[in-house]
């Protein structure tokens, strides 16, 4: 179903130069009648300026009599007397590259393997618009203008789009198998062996007090005895 170019615009003009009823136009431009009625009244679109839907091709003035002559008539869009072909997008094969920039995909396709080497040969021949053929070429080192080539973002050459050459990448990435890390025994630090082969140090010995000697018992004196040695103690003449 074709759509209406400008609805509003053409609402205008419907108003002011025709007599079709609020509802005609209404369902014609995809309106509401009350926002018909409010153009009528001028509090709506009063700066738009109409649009002549016969002019354009979207309206034919036969319709526009014959709706006026009918209150109940809905009004029908003309047809395109100019048939315009369904443009199908290019979804598969190599991108097209214009002739000024299909000298510059070698230099791409090198940049591309040195700074996205997950990429497939079938994601650059997508981004660059290239073949296989030339990638492995490129990539062996066989191509024929190998000593002269040089690594150029494909981007900035215009042959592909920043968000085409990051969703190749995204995909890329997501494809590639998921390292799994060994959880086997590995070698310590040398600090770490260091340490453990260096003896644990002695711990520090605190000083010993040895037990002091028992002390003698006090020889008891009898004072009967040292009285009695007196009295037979006689100096030396």
């Amino acid at each position: 179903m074709a759509l209406l170019l400008m609805p509003k615009a053409t609402a205008v003009w419907l108003v002011d130069n025709t007599s079709l009823s609020f509802e005609q136009i209404a369902e014609f431009c995809h309106l509401h009648p009350l926002e018909v009625k409010s153009i009528a009244d001028g509090e709506v679109a009063a700066g738009i300026k109409g649009l002549d839907p016969v002019l354009t091709g979207q309206l034919t003035r036969e319709e526009i009599e014959k709706a006026e002559k009918d209150p109940g008539h809905s009004l029908n869009m003309a047809q395109s007397k100019v048939h315009l072909p369904e443009v199908k997008r290019k979804t598969k094969g190599p991108r097209y590259t214009p002739l000024s920039r299909r000298q510059d995909r070698p230099n791409a396709i090198l940049w591309l393997l040195r700074n996205h080497s997950e990429l497939k040969d079938a994601q650059i021949s997508r981004l660059v618009g290239t073949t296989k053929s030339t990638i492995e070429a490129v990539r062996e080192r066989t191509h024929w203008n190998s000593p002269s080539l040089q690594p150029l973002d494909p981007v900035t050459l215009g042959l592909c789009s920043q968000i085409d050459l990051d969703m190749e990448v995204a995909r890329a990435a997501k494809d590639k198998p998921v390292a799994v890390q060994e959880t086997g025994a590995t070698l310590l630090p040398a600090e770490v062996t260091a340490a453990r082969s260096k003896p644990p140090e002695a711990p520090e010995k605190l000083p010993t007090f040895a037990p002091s000697a028992p002390k003698p018992e006090e020889e008891k004196i009898d004072p009967d005895s040292v009285f009695a040695k007196l009295k037979d103690f006689k100096p030396k003449e």
